[in-house]
């Protein structure tokens, strides 16, 4: 009896401690939601550099490598090989660049291109017609000489002695006959001009320099359309080259006149791409494979067509 007492004991001990075995995964699950908490209120705070050293110190107290955290991410990677990500602004097209495929083409840009290079030819021509009719009235249009560039329209001075006596920056009779001239057709337009004064390569005895020769002439041309002509001051500057920039090469007469000058720049103002398609139009246009009727006839094509080509 004793024995079987001591057998049903021995029984009852080992049913009890089964019974307890909860509290072991009941505390597993406490820990885990505590290191649940401690994360949640850890990424609800501001400080980064806390927060990243808190999830490296519990990755690694369970036994984890540290996660890599990359600034201004929403998480962490794991298990990924360290590369350098870079933008591809290559890729990047706007709305009206893409094909019905998502897909650029060099053949749209470049239509888009010279459609605003026409437009943009255009209306530098038609300040030139009113430059050059102006002019006419005055009876000075062969003073004058006219180019469409890449920079814009340019109104050429040529500095023989009806413009500036040689190794002088003041203004002849006829050149503040000619700037105020210009000044009514160049006020009534919003581009800005730039006032770009040359010399020859013969130095200078008044001045120090042919910089500051031809600096004071370009100067003096600004003063004019400024005080007299009544131009924004804002819009307009003046830079002087020197002897830097030269129409022609030689030591005659001829060139050293020429080189003599003061230009004045209406500035485009299109994209760069246009720009440098507005000497192809004007060579196309005065060499008459082109005339200006048919540009005009294109632009217009080309504004009520989608994707017109010029």
């Amino acid at each position: 009896m004793s024995a079987g007492g001591r057998s049903r004991k021995k029984g009852h001990d080992e049913e009890h401690d089964s019974s307890e075995r909860w509290a072991v995964s009941y505390g597993d699950m406490m820990t885990v939601l505590c290191a649940l908490f401690i994360v949640l209120y850890a990424m609800s705070a501001v400080d980064q550099e806390k927060f990243e050293q808190l999830s490296q110190s519990l990755a690694v107290g369970f036994g984890q490598p540290a996660p890599v955290i990359i600034n201004g991410s929403s998480g962490a990677l794991t298990g990924l090989d360290s590369f350098e990500i870079a933008p591809d602004f290559a890729s990047v097209a706007t709305d009206d660049e893409l094909t019905d495929d998502g897909e650029t083409t060099a053949a749209q840009t470049g239509e888009r291109s010279r459609l605003e290079a026409a437009r943009e030819y255009e209306q530098l021509a038609d300040i030139q017609l009113r430059l050059a009719q102006r002019l006419a009235e005055e009876g000075l249009e062969s003073h004058v000489t006219f180019k469409i560039d890449a920079r814009g329209l340019v109104v050429g001075l040529v500095g023989s002695n009806v413009f500036f006596a040689a190794d002088d920056a003041a203004l002849t009779g006829v050149a503040t006959r000619v700037i105020d001239a210009m000044s009514g057709p160049l006020r009534e337009q919003s581009r800005a001009l730039s006032i770009e004064g040359h010399a020859n390569v013969l130095p200078s005895s008044r001045y120090a320099t042919n910089w500051e020769l031809s600096s004071a002439r370009a100067t003096q041309v600004l003063r004019r359309f400024v005080e007299d002509g009544g131009l924004d001051p804002q819009r307009i500057g003046a830079t002087g080259y020197g002897d830097a920039r030269p129409q022609r090469d030689d030591m005659s007469n001829a060139a050293l006149e020429a080189n003599r000058r003061v230009d004045i720049v209406v500035q485009s103002h299109v994209s760069e791409e246009a720009r440098a398609l507005l000497p192809q139009i004007a060579e196309a246009i005065d060499t008459g494979e082109i005339t200006a009727d048919e540009l005009h006839q294109q632009i217009e094509a080309a504004r009520t067509t989608e994707g017109g080509t010029l």
